[in-house]
This record gives structure tokens, sequence and C-alpha cells, in this order.
């Protein structure tokens, strides 16, 4: 059976979501974050980069929620996309993969967790997450989803990170992007989203902001250089 090396972030929730849609059987793996347990010798195993999501399945590793939900659509036939929309799919996933969720983490990261205030880097995370959202906002225009006319692993990889709009744009959130809003209210109101989220119902994870937790998260940070 397929396990999942899960933590309640926005990476390993689109797995989630994956999962609550298909249906399909799964062990789920917690790993607390906070706690360091993605570094252990038994975790690093499963993913080298020591970050969730991660699967197995069948003896095989797979690490990076794209590389996820890339191959468990191309397995499983589910919510992936037609031939002829393959590029489109890709180039989307890695708009999000490399840019959108990245720099939303990195603008989460420096106006939230930094010890210093850093008003160069918060701008800079800030106007790229803005650019990024701004990009997919004039794509939306016109669509219901972001590849081709259904529902696919592109938007489960968006949705993601769209959950956390609030705490990385601030209290507006999508307001200012108003096709993403309405793009992103359609799916959240899937009956898969509440599973998603209540995919770890009973299992409780340690909230970061002490030192131990922020050596576990941002050990690079403690390298003495």
């Amino acid at each position: 059976m397929l396990k999942f090396y899960y933590h309640p972030t926005p990476n390993p929730l689109k797995i989630a979501l994956y999962l609550a849609e298909t249906g399909l059987p799964y062990e789920l793996v917690p790993v607390d974050t906070a706690k360091g347990e993605q570094h252990t010798p038994e975790f690093r195993a499963i993913n080298p980069n020591g970050k969730v999501p991660a699967i197995e399945d069948d003896g095989v590793r797979i690490f990076d929620s794209t590389a996820i939900l890339l191959y468990l659509a191309d397995k499983t036939g589910q919510l992936g996309v037609a031939p002829e929309l393959r590029g489109e799919l890709l180039s989307w996933l890695m708009f999000i993969g490399t840019g959108l969720g990245p720099f939303s983490g990195q603008c989460v990261h420096f106006h939230h967790m930094a010890p210093e205030d850093l008003p160069y880097a918060k701008n800079r995370y800030m106007r790229e997450t803005e650019r990024h959202y701004q990009v997919l906002n004039d794509h939306l225009k016109g669509r219901d989803f972001i590849v081709g006319d259904s529902y696919s692993i592109a938007d489960i990889s968006a949705w993601g990170w769209a959950i956390r709009a609030p705490r990385v744009l601030g209290g507006e959130g999508l307001a200012r992007f108003p096709e993403v809003a309405r793009w992103f209210d359609a799916i959240n109101a899937r009956p898969a989203v509440e599973k998603a989220y209540k995919i770890a119902e009973g299992e409780t994870f340690k909230t970061p902001g002490d030192e131990p937790s922020m050596r576990a998260l941002y050990p690079s940070n403690f390298v003495d250089c």
C-alpha cells in the first residue's frame, strides 16, 4: 500500500487533496517537522532532502509535491490531462513549483518568522509573490481551470498555496486577484477538500516558535559559517 508522509503544510496538503479526490488507498505517516522528524535517517532514506511530502509506492520512493502529483496522475490516469495539453500542464506545474510556491514560502518567512526585520527581503518576496498571482489571475480570465477544460493536478498544486493567501499576502488575501479568488472558491467548495483538511484528524503536531523547532525547520541558519 502507498505510504504518505505528511505534515499539515501547503505542499503535503496537495497530496492529501489528490488522495481524497481519487480515493486511492494509503497509509498515513505523520512527520512532525517542528520536532525534526524529517531529519531522521529513516525519513532521509525516503527523501534525502528532508522535506515533506513524500510517498513510498511498492518500494518506489517519490519526493517533492510536483513529482508526486505527476507520478500518481500518470500511474492512475486520474486528474491528468490529454496528451496535447501535457506541455501546458508541465509549464504551470513548474510555474507553481519553482515560482509561486517558493516565493510564497519566503514571503511568509521574512514577514513572520525571520529573527531580523529585513525590509529589502520582505519587499522582494512580497512583490514577486504578487507578480506570480497576477500572472495566474490574468491566465484564469474566462477559464474555470488552469489547464484545459477540466480539473487537474495543476489546480490541486495551486490550491495548496492559495489556501495560505491571507497569511502570505496579508489581510486582503486574494481580494486583489479576483479571477484567482473565483477559481479558488470553486476548488475549495469541492467535497474532497474537507476530507483533505481532516486527513490527519486526531494527530497532533508541534506549533513552531521555540528555538528547538526553529533549529529543526531552518537548520542551515544555525550552522557556523
